[in-house]
């Protein structure tokens, strides 16, 4: 049934103000090897436009290995909050290849297992991909076959650019597309995001604003889809 257990597992899903999927691909970008990692602190996990922790802070941290040849595994983990019950914790493990090619061009490629300790069948693997091209902009495809745990198919596109401003601060801008295959009771949705960062060597704030369409609120409910900012205190090292 709608808005039960699947409901929960899919706003866990449903990406960020830091994901799994965000931590390995922007990571991979820089041009190192070896031991990565990050600890963030946020006052509400957005993904994908929807709140993971019913608009509460969390804590975060990942760890991310990386080869001199741009092969890279790693895990991350959040904690969430979808109401009484389980899940209370997200935690991901990843493995992908990131690439440069040409000038100002790069590839990522990942695999992603969403893993929600006590919510059973709900964990699943979602493929993604993301192109970064001239240094600022972004196009990232993902999909897998099942979603939510659900044995259905759902894709995710989205457009994104950065823009590196004077004294470390940054301005970016996303908007993605969230599909579902027919078998499911969930409406393809839009989310967007306007984020401004500051740096201050490992230590980085990004404040951002983030919204969805109608249907995400159908999918998820208003107090998890509607327009809110997030904050996010990130250290990483090395």
């Amino acid at each position: 049934m709608k808005k039960s257990l699947p409901f929960a597992c899919a706003a866990v899903l449903a990406l960020s103000s830091l994901s799994a999927t965000a931590f390995a691909q922007e990571a991979e970008e820089e041009d190192s090897s070896g031991l990565s990692g990050t600890f963030a602190v946020t006052n509400d996990y957005v993904f994908r436009g929807i709140s993971q922790t019913n608009e509460d802070p969390a804590f975060q941290a990942g760890l991310t290995y990386t080869t001199s040849f741009g092969l890279y595994v790693g895990t991350w983990a959040s904690n969430v909050d979808f109401g009484a019950g389980d899940p209370d914790w997200e935690v991901d493990g990843f493995v992908g290849y990131n690439i440069g090619f040409a000038e100002n061009w790069n590839f990522d490629v990942m695999v992603n297992r969403y893993n929600y300790p006590g919510a059973g069948a709900s964990n699943y693997n979602e493929l993604i991909t993301k192109t970064t091209f001239l240094d600022t902009y972004s196009l990232t495809v993902a999909y897998t076959d099942d979603v939510y745990g659900l044995d259905e198919d759902s894709f995710y596109y989205a457009l994104g650019a950065d823009w590196a401003l004077p004294s470390d601060f940054s301005v970016g801008v996303h908007v993605g597309r969230t599909t579902y295959g027919s078998g499911i009771d969930y409406k393809d949705y839009t989310d967007y995001s306007v984020t401004l960062g500051k740096a201050w060597g490992p230590l980085g704030v990004t404040v951002g604003y983030y919204d969805t369409d109608s249907s995400g609120e159908y999918d998820f409910g208003k107090q998890n889809s509607d327009s809110r900012v997030a904050v996010v205190a990130t250290v990483s090292w090395p």
